[in-house]
């Protein structure tokens, strides 16, 4: 207690000093400040001069955002809760994640989405791609002024998390932007270091008569972390015993001393379209137009270990381990996009695939050969659709590979109703037919035991899935899906010899049902607020081959209000998250992948955080004392067997904006 009143009392003293100091930089910055186009509770009331060819003054709902599928998002820097969820390491809400000690380590899945729209494998090293930037993650921009935006925020022990971006508009018609976030951070146990970096780039442009539109970007990253392995089970039994004298957490011994593994990649993608028919007539509104996706992937993964670890893998080849996968990745498509008030929104387009992954060396065993690649060329079809009629919206894509070795495909569809501007339903259809992903097919590595072909045994995995969801403001979120998975392909434990874990690759032969139901909603009694979403989960199969918790809980109870002549909003509160006692899937740091075990229950743990938020002008401020109920509810709070999770730590960060 005496803590937390006196984290109360330093950020409220901190807070109040950064506020004079903010308003009277802005004042200085500005001059002035001006009315808000739009919803006074969704954009700040700040006004910048803009660029050549815009007006005089821009407003904040003038800065846009744009996804993959070319929604368009207002640049939102309010305060709010979710703004608090969102503030980690991998910028979004990571409920159903449970973070392992260091941040930039990998998380445990409390969840999972069977359906994936994409008709090829993924690549190996699953867990380290919990902060790989996919294709649907990288957003462009237009700004009618330079806008830059910086997010801070403290590790563990030595090292720091930060965000660079950068966008400009050198005309209305070109826009480009450029980030970087790196992260390093030492972590309290022994070979935890995390250093992790992604650069992004992006550009589009639109042509004066809007006929012909190009975007790309350019991503790199690099994803470095020491492994552990964990605490032995000496070490587990002294953490759970909270015993002073294993407070300070670098004296325990880990598992692995010697031991990283590190993923990188490059991407490179061109989307451009031409309009070759486009009508405005209010009337006949038609587009016909013609487009391509260039998209190259470059990447690999490797685990590296100079002294050998028999005793935690089993025997090696050689003398040291230094295992790496690759794959090559290029696709491209050629279509067509037809428009029309009428019909609605359709395309079409062939695509050609060449895939490439694998490994240098072929593995000899006396019974088995393990080979060093999968290539595959083969071209594939793909469409989309999408009508809106008053208040209904209905939009549906799929995917097929032509081809025999390497068939996939998806088809997803999806129909939703707006009641009105606080109360919406919807409900969709998703199927799927894909390979395995590649390491479960192939994977090569100096340790003997890890070592294995699946390609010509292992079925599709099939997945189809009901959902519905019901989005309201005043009422309860509800949102449901039901699956059924055919040929279920993990990874599992099936045995301990001494300290050796037996990991293979497995498929699972009969049908899975897994049901997910979750709900959220937000209770406000004047400056107060509750806000609870609930997770419930149900596995139905012969064997414990997916593993989740039944119940995944969050409570946020929290105060808010505007200080200073409301120069500046305050939230404090207090955030539970909670789930049930279960089988934790297992991590491997060799595979960088999770494992399903059936041996070690974990869950049934309080985390408690305390936070204070706070916001003026573009500047968002957050000071959080993290699991500040570690000491006091027992020691058995842990990501995955044999890795704890974190104790009690003071953690602050910013998120600043310029609009010059």
């Amino acid at each position: 207690m005496q803590t937390c009143r006196s984290l109360i009392k330093h950020s409220a003293c901190f807070l109040f000093l950064f506020a004079s100091l903010s308003i009277s930089a802005q004042k200085k910055l500005t001059g002035r400040s001006g009315a808000v186009k739009g919803d006074p509770s969704l954009f700040d009331s700040s006004t910048v001069k803009r660029s050549t060819g815009y007006k005089e003054v821009a407003s904040i709902d003038m800065y846009l955002q744009f996804n993959e599928a070319s929604d368009s998002i207002i640049v939102d820097t309010t305060l709010s809760i979710k703004k608090l969820y969102k503030f980690n390491y991998l910028q979004k809400d990571n409920f159903g994640l449970m973070p392992f000690a260091n941040i930039g380590q990998t998380y445990n899945s409390l969840t999972f989405n069977p359906f994936q729209k994409n008709t090829t494998p993924r690549f190996a090293a699953q867990s380290r791609h919990f902060n790989y930037l996919e294709v649907e993650d990288i957003n462009y921009y237009e700004v009618p002024t330079p806008w830059t935006r910086l997010t801070y925020k403290t590790a563990f022990e030595q090292g720091q998390l930060l965000d660079a971006f950068f966008t400009v508009n050198l005309s209305k018609q070109f826009n480009f932007s450029i980030a970087y976030k790196g992260l390093r951070s030492l972590g309290n146990y022994q070979n935890a270091l995390t250093s992790t970096g992604n650069f992004r780039f992006t550009s589009n442009y639109n042509s004066k008569n809007k006929r012909y539109q190009a975007r790309g970007h350019i991503v790199m990253q690099d994803l470095l972390n020491q492994e552990n392995a964990g605490l032995t089970e000496e070490g587990v039994v002294n953490f759970q015993s909270g015993d002073e004298e294993f407070i300070d957490r670098s004296i325990f011994d880990p598992n692995l001393e010697d031991a990283e593994n590190i993923l990188e990649g490059r991407r490179f993608v061109l989307e451009q379209s031409y309009n070759i028919v486009k009508r405005a007539d209010s009337l006949k509104a038609t587009q016909l137009s013609v487009f391509n996706h260039f998209n190259f992937e470059d990447k690999y993964y490797q685990y590296y270990e100079g002294s050998l670890s028999t005793d935690f893998f089993g025997d090696v080849f050689t003398n040291k381990v230094d295992d790496k996968v690759t794959l090559e990745d290029f696709r491209t498509n050629l279509g067509l996009l037809y428009k029309s008030r009428l019909i609605g929104e359709m395309s079409f387009a062939v695509n050609y695939n060449s895939l490439n992954y694998g490994y240098n060396t072929t593995v000899l065993f006396p019974s088995e050969i393990i080979p060093n690649r999968i290539k595959q060329n083969f071209f594939g079809v793909e469409a989309r659709f999408k009508k809106t009629f008053k208040s209904f919206s209905i939009s549906g894509e799929g995917a097929l590979n032509i081809s025999d070795a390497f068939s996939g495909n998806f088809i997803s569809g999806n129909l939703k109703y707006v009641i009105n501007d606080k109360l919406s339903i919807a409900g969709g259809i998703n199927a799927s037919s894909r390979l395995a992903n590649y390491n479960l097919l192939l994977y090569q590595s100096d340790y003997i035991n890890y070592n294995w072909y699946n390609a010509q045994s292992f079925e599709n995995v099939r997945t189809q899935q009901l959902y519905a969801e019901v989005d309201s403001k005043e009422y309860v979120s509800i949102h449901m899906d039901v699956s059924n998975i055919d040929n279920f392909t993990y990874f599992n434990l099936e045995s301990t010899i001494d300290k050796n874990k037996i990991i293979k690759p497995r498929q699972y032969s009969k049908p899975i049902q897994y049901l997910r139901l979750k709900a959220q909603k937000e209770f406000k009694f004047g400056n107060f607020a509750l806000d609870n979403t609930i997770l419930y989960q149900n596995v139905i199969s012969d064997q414990s081959v997916l593993n989740v918790p039944d119940f995944t809980i969050r409570n946020t109870f929290y105060y808010t209000n505007e200080l200073f002549k409301k120069a500046m909003t305050l939230q404090t509160g207090v955030s539970l998250n909670y789930f049930t006692s279960y089988n934790m899937n297992g991590y491997d740091p060799l595979l960088a992948e999770f494992y399903t075990q059936n041996e070690t229950e974990i869950g049934g743990f309080p985390m408690l955080d305390f936070f204070v938020s706070a916001k003026v002008r573009q500047t968002r401020i957050f000071l959080s004392a993290e699991h500040f109920n570690s000491s006091f509810t027992g020691y058995d709070y842990f990501s995955a067997p044999n890795h704890p999770y974190r104790d009690f730590t003071i953690r602050f960060g910013l998120v600043w904006d310029f609009f010059l």
